[in-house]
């Protein structure tokens, strides 16, 4: 993967960097926690503008973004709400509290989300299944990438050769939110497993 992006970036520069940024929205196996530090430290090497590997690598953000905004926004409320339907231990009330969840806290949830491994990409689907105004999803979206672009591209910049130390320790962040999301499936899974139970031994009784 990293001779791929290296050559990405040799024929592209800064713009293969943001083609990368983007697709790894799309194909989460494509880490930003990889790419944005080989970019920092390829600029550091003098082979690509700094300026222009934070500038194009957020473009690439935003793009990938709104591509799955409009995956949700084409998929859209009554299609999620059927899809929840056949999902076994998913309740239809589970998606409306998920909602109006949402619908009080999405602003902060695209920004901050952006800088979560993981729920960077998914982000963007509630947001466009909720029709978030598009605007705001944007610049939202462009404030969150930039920040976490310039992070990781600037510690590629200043590791040098070391640059990869920065995906091993994001790397046990990524993990440790991986194990987070398992272990709510879980606690989630037994709740509702829990619930199906009681609810038997109330119609038996």
């Amino acid at each position: 993967m990293t001779e791929w992006l290296v050559e990405l970036m040799e024929a592209l520069g800064a713009p293969g960097a943001g083609i990368a940024i983007a697709l790894e929205n799309l194909f989460p196996p494509l880490p930003s926690e990889v790419i944005l530090p080989l970019a920092g430290f390829a600029a550091s090497q003098g082979e690509m503008d700094l300026l222009g590997v934070l500038l194009w690598t957020t473009a690439g953000s935003v793009i990938g973004a709104l591509a799955l905004y409009w995956v949700g926004a084409l998929l859209g409320r009554e299609r999620t709400l059927a899809l929840a339907a056949w999902i076994p231990l998913l309740k239809v009330s589970d998606i409306a509290k998920t909602e109006a969840w949402f619908l009080k806290h999405g602003r902060k949830t695209v920004f901050f989300g952006r800088m979560i491994p993981i729920f960077r990409s998914l982000i963007s689907v509630p947001a466009g299944v909720e029709r978030m105004p598009l605007g705001v999803f944007t610049l939202l979206t462009t404030a969150g990438s930039l920040i976490w672009n310039t992070i990781f591209v600037l510690a590629g910049y200043a590791l040098g050769e070391n640059w990869s130390l920065v995906e091993t320790y994001v790397g046990m962040g990524t993990n440790a939110v991986i194990a987070t999301v398992l272990l709510a499936v879980l606690v989630f899974a037994g709740v509702r497993l829990g619930e199906r139970r009681k609810g038997r031994h109330a119609l038996r009784g």
